[in-house]
């Protein structure tokens, strides 16, 4: 297992830097929609990005904090080391910059409210979406009832890197809805089901000791790396139906990071312990922020030719 040696390591381990670009890939995908519809704002773009980067520091914070507190985190676990379970951060300390982090959201999302929306009911509706952001990254491991312990971080995740991150973004953009982005939601929704499940597979069995009831747990190691193709080939199809209804091909240059993906999967079924399944997790998170910009590019710069 990796060590902490000091303060600033632990602080860096807890952020989390890694899952960053998924977080982005949402924004990206949903900005990317916008441009090829011509609705495209770049503040729209910057603020999206600082909330979303900010809850997803929040959720890390308290994942790490949560576990701790509920017992997933401990000296057998298999995984890499986090920042309170390395006693170099203390509770309080997390719980802070917790709060830190959740007021950043928060600033930052009514800023990306008050340059998109002039309707006072949108601007009602996606404040209510954002609290709920806010609240489902703190309560996914943190509080009395964590939803990560019940199983539910996968529909959570789904939600919110997906049809939320997506559809939401490419709205507050244009201002309209089209049918067609919903597929692309969808997509980005099942590869960060996707990233989470390799989590969630890596931790299988300290997750079982602490009883956190995550989908793996639920369902056994063979069954949760069916599942993982699963995501991974349906976040795909996705695409083709995109492409399909839309009649924008390009947009399939995205398929390039296909084979990638099917090497990660294969990773991650061959896995035979958390040490080798690790590495998969960034590297699942990586590729699909590159799937968004090489389908941003195909559709923007290559598309209706």
């Amino acid at each position: 297992m990796q060590t902490i040696q000091t303060k600033k390591e632990a602080w860096l381990h807890a952020v989390r830097l890694r899952t960053l670009p998924l977080a982005l890939a949402s924004i990206f995908a949903g900005s990317f929609l916008a441009a090829y519809k011509e609705v495209f704002r770049w503040e729209i773009l910057l603020f999206a990005s600082l909330t979303t980067i900010f809850l997803q520091i929040l959720s890390n914070l308290s994942n790490d904090y949560g576990d701790t507190v509920h017992g997933a985190d401990h000296q057998d676990r298999k995984g890499p080391v986090r920042a309170v379970q390395s006693g170099l951060i203390s509770l309080p300390e997390m719980k802070k910059a917790m709060y830190l982090f959740g007021g950043l959201a928060l600033i930052s999302g009514l800023f990306l409210l008050f340059l998109a929306v002039q309707d006072w009911v949108l601007f009602g509706v996606f404040l209510g979406l954002g609290l709920a952001a806010i609240w489902a990254s703190v309560s996914y491991t943190s509080g009395n009832n964590p939803y990560g312990y019940a199983g539910l971080g996968d529909i959570s995740v789904f939600i919110f890197f997906g049809l939320l991150g997506v559809y939401g973004t490419y709205f507050l953009h244009s201002l309209s809805w089209d049918d067609a982005v919903i597929w692309i939601g969808i997509a980005l929704g099942l590869f960060s089901a996707a990233v989470l499940n390799i989590n969630n597979i890596r931790d299988i069995e300290s997750d079982t000791t602490a009883g956190k009831k995550s989908i793996p747990v639920r369902i056994g190691k063979k069954a949760a790396i069916i599942y993982n193709w699963f995501l991974i080939l349906g976040g795909n199809y996705c695409l083709i139906v995109f492409a399909f209804i839309t009649n924008e091909w390009t947009s399939l240059l995205a398929l390039a990071i296909f084979p990638l993906m099917i090497r990660i999967a294969m990773n991650v079924q061959r896995g035979k312990d958390s040490e080798a399944i690790d590495p998969n997790l960034k590297k699942m998170a990586i590729s699909t922020l590159f799937w968004v910009l090489l389908f941003g590019i195909g559709l923007v710069f290559l598309g209706k030719s």
